[in-house]
Order: C-alpha cells, then sequence, then structure tokens
C-alpha cells in the first residue's frame, strides 16, 4: 500500500482548520479594497475628501457635501467591518493551528509551509507553481491521507516561474526593494546561492530551493534573472517545464507538523503521474531517482483512482499506460 489513512479526528481538524484558513484568505483579499483610508482636508477655506492609498498617494473625491460624507461612511465602515473580520478569523486560525499540533494532522515540511506563506506575502505567490516531490503533500492533504516516507523524503523544492509574467513579478519585488533572494533569506537569513549553480539556493541545513522555467520560445527572454537585483536567482530551463506550464493546477491546503498552514499550487494529479513515469523510463534519467519517480507515479495514480476518481481523465491513469 502507498499510504495509510489518517484518523477521522484527524480529518475532522484538517477540514474545520481549511475552512478557517480559506475564509482569512478571502477576507485578506476583501480588504484589499479598503486599503489606506479617508480623511477631510481643507484647502483655501473649503473641505475636500482625500484618498490615501498604501502606496501614500492622495487623491481628492470632491468637496465636502452629502454626497462625499455618504463615500466616507460607507468606505470607514467598510474598513472597520473588514479589520474586525480579518482580526476575528486570524484568532480563530491560531487556535486551528494548535488544534493541528496535537491531533498531528500535517507533516508538510515547516520550511516549506514558510516559503509558500512568504512568496503569497510578498505578493508573487500566484507567479510559481511547486513542482515534483513536495506537491506530494498537497495530493496527500486532499484525501486524508499518508503517503509512504520513500515517496515523500527530499531535500529541496522546485518552484516553477510563470515566464509569462515574469515583468510583473520583478515589478512587484523590486517596487519593495526586494528580489526573490532576500524574500527567501525572510523565510531563513542563512539561504544564499549557489556560485556554481545560480537558480539554486540553500540554507545552512541544506535545504535547496530550485527555481526553474520552461524552454526559452522565441518571445521569451533568455537568460532570465528573477529580478534586476546585484545577486539573484538565474532561472534554469528544463525539458519538461513547458508541460508543466500549460497543465491544470491543483491548489491545496498543507499543514506542516507544527501546525502552520499554507496553500500550495502545484500540478494536476494526473499531470504529475504522467511526468514522473516518463523520467522513470528515461534512459538519460540519474538511475538513483528512477525507483522513486516510479514509486511517486504510481503511488499518485493510484491515489487518483480511489481518493480523487473526479479527477480521473477519460480512462483512468494507468502509469504504465499514461492517459493522453
Amino acid at each position: 500500500m502507498y499510504w495509510h489513512e489518517l484518523s477521522d479526528l484527524q480529518k475532522k481538524q484538517y477540514i474545520d482548520a481549511e475552512s478557517v484558513f480559506m475564509a482569512l484568505r478571502d477576507a485578506q483579499k476583501a480588504a484589499q479594497a479598503v486599503r489606506g483610508s479617508m480623511l477631510w482636508r481643507q484647502v483655501n477655506g473649503k473641505t475636500y475628501l482625500i484618498r490615501t492609498n498604501a502606496d501614500n498617494s492622495q487623491k481628492s473625491l470632491g468637496p465636502r457635501n452629502a454626497d462625499t460624507e455618504a463615500v466616507y461612511d460607507k468606505f470607514m465602515a467598510r474598513k472597520k467591518m473588514s479589520s474586525e473580520r480579518v482580526a476575528g478569523l486570524r484568532q480563530a486560525l491560531q487556535l486551528h493551528q494548535k488544534l493541528n499540533r496535537a491531533h498531528r494532522v500535517g507533516r508538510t515540511p515547516e520550511i516549506v509551509v514558510q516559503i509558500l506563506n512568504q512568496l503569497h506575502k510578498s505578493g508573487i505567490g500566484e507567479h510559481f507553481i511547486t513542482v515534483g516531490t513536495h506537491a506530494l503533500f498537497a495530493y496527500e492533504s486532499a484525501c486524508g491521507v499518508r503517503f509512504v516516507d520513500e515517496a515523500t523524503t527530499t531535500q529541496d523544492i522546485d518552484l516553477l516561474m510563470d515566464t509569462q509574467k515574469h515583468l510583473l513579478l520583478a515589478s512587484t519585488l523590486e517596487e519593495r526593494s526586494e528580489s526573490l533572494l532576500s524574500t527567501l533569506q525572510k523565510v531563513d537569513a542563512t539561504f544564499d546561492l549557489r556560485d556554481d549553480q545560480l537558480y539554486t539556493a540553500v540554507n545552512a541545513n541544506g535545504f535547496e530551493v530550485d527555481v526553474i522555467r520552461r524552454m526559452a520560445t522565441h518571445r521569451d527572454p533568455h537568460p532570465l534573472q528573477a529580478t534586476s537585483a546585484e545577486r539573484d536567482f538565474w532561472v534554469v530551463q528544463v525539458g519538461s517545464g513547458a508541460q508543466m506550464a500549460s497543465a491544470q493546477r491543483f491548489a491545496q491546503m498543507v499543514v506542516s507538523a507544527s501546525g502552520h498552514m499554507a496553500l500550495m499550487t502545484t500540478l494536476h494529479p494526473a499531470t504529475f503521474s504522467r511526468l514522473k513515469q516518463a523520467l522513470a523510463t528515461n534512459p538519460t534519467r540519474d538511475p538513483l531517482k528512477k525507483s522513486r519517480d516510479a514509486l511517486q507515479a504510481q503511488a499518485v495514480a493510484q491515489l487518483v483512482e480511489e481518493m480523487l476518481p473526479h479527477l480521473l481523465p477519460s480512462q483512468a491513469i494507468n502509469p504504465a499506460h499514461p492517459a493522453s
């Protein structure tokens, strides 16, 4: 058997925690609409309503009258309600973090959860999908199971960057005077690039982060640095990058042993299984990795058939005969 199921209590706790986690994400997104503030300002003897934004820019909404007073009152009421909702959900999430830990709900590596949350906090999470072994934590979380350790053990995470949105990614970070490397260093200050492999950052514990991309087309910049910072990732091309970049996404909350939660966006499990099976039969693949590739392909294929049948293509996934 490739996995074992969590207890009913663990499954219930995960479901409850996920509900609060996703509600908080939605509330935080809604709160973006009421960032900044509104205030009244005297100018040449007249009072005007001023909208201030998070970037300190300001805009006059007109002189004080019944209409602008209504705009002000509505905005401030929405802002208060939004702030109270976010605060309440954060408090609830803290409780669920403790319950997750107490009930041993998750086992996604803490460093992975921290990285995913930091990418989200920095506003660049949507530009990356998690590929490779760590995707299994999303699949098992969706099903209330745990894969065998042989399938999930790894000391690196692969992040596939969306090259079509590279300029937006770079500008988002540069507006904050940050780079992709400095973003990782907020998680662990010991992360630094390998001089012999500039698409990889490694921390003091030997955990690696690889940033990969699809093979460059005639419209893609190449070589590609994540930002214009003096020291930042140079994103590496991978042969299966185009397949992964165009594949259907699969998003799932994952939980660490400490109970902390993050949203992982990864490949549709059927795509993952096909790609892993192709690697397992590739004669140029590192022989030390091929057996685990095959194990992961078979485990995920069987998981979809038994636990996620709604994700099945027109015919059942069979690692020996990948669905087209």
